[in-house]
């Protein structure tokens, strides 16, 4: 297949692509830039490369593609408060005008890079579903991802096949690592200080997910029949896959032994905490969808990153692998207009 890959030089693209590359596919990359010279190792090399802002997208862009995976978006809380129009304009309308080009040019299936977000803050005492739990985006960020799901939902036909992914948190090893993402963050802060320092009490639920299992998961959704994945979200995680803040700092500590790890508690609970159901997945595509990756292996994974590439504590805490950091370089230095438009 001709896949066209939104976001393809972001976090998870190029771990994506190239797991699509290895299963025979052919992969167009559609990404306006934003973290070039930010990589910590050479990306694969894809059949065809195309720079471009998603909000730019026509039809043309879209001859013979297949299947999109629209990946690309302000990619979580921060960026998206950081600018809530912008968020809109990029997250929600980028979107449905990506997906109206890919309908109108023949594009056979559709998938859609949502969030666990939407759900906002849950009572723990159970697991949230994709079709029967509440739901209550709080940021611009949540709100645009729920939005765009119900848009997109209804954009889906016979010949148009729609499914919205909601993965948890992610973590593992990519070319464009992000450090501003809960596990990663820990791992690195242990890495490359000796020292983890947890400002709650650590009693937050978590659910988190490799980045690629994560790829995994758009992949089964490409290699499953259409009745089973069509006009279908899912959560995307693994069996037993919720986390206390406490359990990934545990596993930061065993991934660089050695380290201290401190509670200061200074924050006190966080209401951020949510318990998330993998059932559906787990179960309607047990025959496509396969994870592989725990915290520990994906622990060892990551040092073995760190050390490869020489990861320092600026690279960890700096724009190389902090998305914000990055954008507010860009716009400071002018090279990206206020509406992060390249100037």
């Amino acid at each position: 297949m001709n896949i066209l890959v939104t976001g393809n030089k972001g976090y998870i693209g190029p771990v994506l692509s190239e797991m699509l590359m290895r299963k025979g596919h052919d992969i167009i990359g559609y990404d306006t830039d934003y973290y070039d010279g930010c990589e910590l190792y050479p990306y694969p090399q894809i059949a065809r490369q195309i720079r471009k802002d998603i909000r730019e997208v026509t039809k043309e862009d879209m001859a013979g593609v297949d299947a999109v995976i629209h990946l690309a978006g302000l990619s979580n809380d921060p960026l998206g408060e950081l600018n809530a129009g912008l968020t809109e304009d990029i997250n929600y309308r980028g979107a449905m005008q990506f997906a109206r080009c890919a309908k109108e040019a023949g594009v056979k299936r559709f998938l859609y890079a949502s969030s666990q977000s939407m759900y906002g803050i849950a009572d723990v005492s159970k697991e949230v579903e994709e079709d029967n739990s509440d739901k209550n985006p709080i940021t611009a960020y949540a709100r645009t991802k729920w939005e765009a799901e119900c848009k997109l939902k209804d954009m889906g036909s016979e010949n148009f096949v729609v499914t919205s992914l909601r993965p948890s948190t992610v973590f593992g090893a990519s070319p464009n690592l992000r450090c501003d993402i809960v596990f990663n963050n820990l791992v690195a802060c242990a890495h490359t200080t000796g020292r983890i320092e947890i400002k709650s009490d650590g009693t937050p639920w978590r659910p988190v997910i490799h980045v690629q299992d994560v790829s995994s998961a758009f992949i089964a959704c490409l290699d499953a029949p259409a009745e089973l994945v069509a006009g279908e979200a899912f959560n995307i995680g693994i069996e037993n896959g919720n986390y206390t803040v406490r359990d990934l700092a545990e596993a930061a500590q065993r991934a660089v032994p050695g380290c201290s790890l401190v509670f200061t508690g200074e924050h006190g609970p966080d209401s951020r905490t949510y318990k998330v159901s993998f059932k559906k997945i787990l179960t309607r595509l047990k025959d496509y969808y396969r994870p592989q990756w725990n915290l520990d292996r994906g622990g060892r994974e990551l040092v073995d990153l760190f050390r490869r590439v020489n990861l320092t504590e600026e690279d960890f805490r700096g724009r190389r692998c902090i998305r914000l950091r990055q954008i507010r370089y860009l716009l400071d230095a002018r090279k990206l207009g206020n509406d992060l438009h390249w100037v």
